[in-house]
Formats: C-alpha cells, sequence, structure tokens
C-alpha cells in the first residue's frame, strides 16, 4: 500500500520558486580569478617620492676637490689626468687628511659610460667622502630664470 501525500486539488503544475544560481556563482569565480592575477601587479609597484629638480644654486666657494670624466672614459683629478682610478686614489689621500675635509665634485660627459662612473663613487665612499656632488649643467630655461632673478 502506498500513501500519496500530494494535494491533488491544488492547481499548482509544479513551478518552483526558486533562483538559478549556478550560472552567478561561475560569473563570481571568473571575477574572483581576475582580481587574484591583477592586484598583485597593481600592489607590485614601489612608491616613491621623486625629487623636485629646483633651480638654486649650491654654495661652492669652499674647498673642493674635482673628478672629471670624459666621455671617452678618461679621469682628471682638478683637470691634472690620472692614468686609472689606483692612482686617483693615492692622488686623493692628501685631501681626505685635511681638516676640514674639502667638498668632492664630480663632473661627468652625458656620453661617459656608467662602467667608468661607478668606481669613481665607490672609490669616494670607500675613502669615507661624506658628501659627493655629481655636477651638472643647467638647462637654458633655468640660465635664464637665475639671471632674471639676479638682474637689479
Amino acid at each position: 500500500m502506498a500513501l500519496s501525500l500530494q494535494n491533488t486539488d491544488s492547481e499548482d503544475d509544479g513551478w518552483l520558486a526558486e533562483i538559478n544560481t549556478t550560472p552567478l556563482v561561475d560569473v563570481m569565480l571568473v571575477l574572483l580569478i581576475i582580481f587574484l592575477l591583477t592586484v598583485p601587479v597593481v600592489s607590485a609597484s614601489v612608491q616613491l617620492k621623486l625629487p623636485v629638480q629646483t633651480a638654486q644654486q649650491q654654495d661652492t666657494s669652499g674647498d673642493y676637490v674635482i673628478i672629471s670624466i670624459d666621455a671617452a672614459g678618461r679621469l682628471y683629478l682638478n683637470d691634472n689626468p690620472a692614468p686609472d682610478v689606483a692612482s686617483l686614489q693615492a692622488a686623493l689621500v692628501p685631501a681626505v687628511t685635511r681638516d676640514p675635509r674639502p667638498q668632492l665634485h664630480i663632473r661627468a660627459d652625458g656620453d661617459a659610460p656608467y662602467a667608468a662612473i661607478a668606481p669613481i663613487i665607490d672609490l669616494a665612499q670607500g675613502m669615507g667622502w661624506p658628501q659627493i656632488s655629481l655636477l651638472t649643467e643647467q638647462s637654458p630655461q633655468d640660465r635664464a630664470t637665475i639671471n632674471t632673478r639676479t638682474r637689479p
């Protein structure tokens, strides 16, 4: 004997009042994968506060030593040729021992290879110079701005 619990008197055709969430879940999973792939790329950038270039000149009236590097990578100490980094180091020893220590300025040609400049900076840091200045030319716009400020 079978017992049926359906109500045969109702006119319900068997429609279910449910929402099919399978397509919604599929879309959400795709969006989740896209976010998981893009978030590391966006957050991997390094946040830096870049320096702002000013047109003000530094005071170089004190004692200083200038190391120049031309486009071919040749070294000069105060406009005197230096054959290599070792001889440059020997020539810099008297300047390092002076009190007060003179400022160190490095002038490098724009076409000078980085391989010629890096050992000089390394040498200066190794000898104990606390500050190293890299000299540059002023742009014509900066030069004009400075000239208009200094005119009476």
